[in-house]
Order: structure tokens, then C-alpha cells, then sequence
């Protein structure tokens, strides 16, 4: 099925609760995959349906020992753990050697995802040119961008998106099509305008898909405390918008020339 990456430029702008609401608000069930190479998170933000800590030597390092073994032959369902709102993911890594022992699996890795039966939403986290993930970008029919709408945010986002397109053509002809969430009040009415007329006076082919709402208590509740009233939040109802547009981004990219 599809692979989307969700990714930011700098910091901590919101990708990790991002990609845990777009889960959960999802219109197939799908597979969120911690792949940020600075360190996953979701081992701890989440918990299993019985409350336990999530086995964090099931998920990206079993799956990379398995990759190593042939990636045609790997079986992805064999390595996720469903927590707590049934969402199924595939738990990260702990540390920059683990990162540096899947060596060459991370390019085997959009594969294993594209070839499941189910959608795949997986957080590169923070990505500079060189990242491990990079492959996932390249590969992805289509890439989320996450930013926080301030001057240093989104100059930074400007220039990785900037580099990116001349490093792997993300956003190009060749390469899939990218979108930006902007994580901010729901009653920011600027921001989305704003950001998509900087990015088309830079000359870059983003398309700024709206606002995830920023909301503490809500991010809170996707740990699994009070998930189900969550889902009436405006976190859950932004994501839900968001997930739409995503998934029409990714499918222009094969619609056919009028």
C-alpha cells in the first residue's frame, strides 16, 4: 500500500503527536512506524492495550536483523505491537548505535513498507541532508512536513526543503509531492496563507495542507488516557482534515495530465 513521511527540519515542532493523530483518525488501519534516527518516541509516549510498556526489542530493530536477511522475505506484521485505541506501530530505536546497525536496511526499508497490505505512516523525525532516512523521503508517495509557524521554524523548513529538492529531488518531477502541517492555535487564520506564499516566492513545488491543533491535553490523551474522548478534540479533528489532504496529495501524483 502507501507509504507517507512525516518529517520536520528542527526540533520538536510536533511530529511524533502529529503522526499519532493521523493514525488514529486514519480511513484504513494502518501502521505508524518510529523511525526518527535521533531516537523513537513512541516506546515512550505509549502503552499496550493491558497497559504494559511496549517491547522495544520487537519493532525497527527486529525488523532491520530480518531485513539484513533478505527484504523480499520479510514478514512486517511479525514485528508491530498494537497500543492502547488499536493502533498498530512499529517501535524504535533507543540509541545512535542501534541507528548505526541497520546500516544499509534503511534503503530495503520503503520495500518492506510499500509491499504491506495496509497504509504505513512513518516518523523520520527531525531530517538534515545525509539522515538515514532519506531513503524513506525518496521513496514515499508523499512527504508531511511538521513546523511550528515561527520565524526560525520556518526558515529552517525554507532551507531543508531547499536542499532536499537538489539532494533528492523532494518535490520535483521525479520525487513525491510534499505537504506542510502547521502545528498552531486553530483559530491562526494567517499562518497557512502565509507560509504557502513564502514557499512559492522560493520557487518550491509544497503545498501547505492546513493546521494541526495545537493541544497538550489531547496529546496527552493519545498516550492512552481518555483516548476515546480525544477523538472529539481539535487535535483529532485538525489530523482528520490533515489525513485527507495528505492522501489527495499522494494521489495527484498520479493523476493524469488534463
Amino acid at each position: 500500500m502507501a507509504l507517507y513521511a512525516l518529517a520536520s527540519a528542527k526540533g520538536s515542532p510536533g511530529t511524533t503527536v502529529t503522526g499519532m493523530a493521523l493514525a488514529a483518525v486514519w480511513p484504513t488501519d494502518p501502521v505508524l512506524a518510529d523511525l526518527d534516527s535521533s531516537g523513537g518516541d513512541l516506546a515512550w509516549r505509549c502503552r499496550t492495550p493491558d497497559g504494559e510498556p511496549i517491547d522495544t526489542e520487537r519493532g525497527l530493530l527486529s525488523l532491520g536483523a530480518s531485513v539484513r536477511r533478505g527484504a523480499h522475505e520479510v514478514a512486517l506484521e511479525e514485528h508491530l505491537q498494537e497500543i492502547s485505541g488499536g493502533v498498530r506501530v512499529l517501535a524504535g530505536l533507543r540509541s545512535a548505535a542501534q541507528v548505526a546497525g541497520l546500516g544499509a536496511a534503511w534503503g530495503q526499508l520503503p520495500t518492506v513498507f510499500k509491499s504491506f497490505g495496509d497504509d504505513v505512516l512513518a516518523d523520520c523525525g527531525r531530517v538534515v541532508p545525509g539522515s538515514a532516512t532519506l531513503p524513506l523521503l525518496h521513496h514515499a508517495d508523499a512527504v508531511l512536513f511538521v513546523v511550528r509557524p515561527s520565524i526560525e521554524g520556518v526558515a529552517h523548513l525554507r532551507d531543508r526543503l531547499t536542499s532536499l529538492r537538489e539532494q533528492i529531488d523532494l518535490g520535483g518531477v521525479e520525487g513525491p509531492p510534499v505537504g506542510v502541517a502547521a502545528v498552531t492555535s486553530y483559530r491562526d487564520t494567517r499562518s497557512v496563507p502565509d507560509l504557502q506564499q513564502l514557499l512559492d516566492s522560493e520557487g518550491l513545488q509544497v503545498r501547505v495542507l492546513g493546521v494541526v491543533a495545537d493541544d497538550a491535553r489531547t496529546a496527552d490523551a493519545l498516550r492512552g488516557v481518555g483516548y476515546a474522548r480525544s477523538r472529539r478534540s481539535l487535535l483529532i479533528r485538525s489530523a482528520a482534515d490533515i489525513a485527507g489532504r495528505l492522501i489527495d496529495l499522494a494521489q495527484s501524483r498520479f493523476a493524469p495530465v488534463q
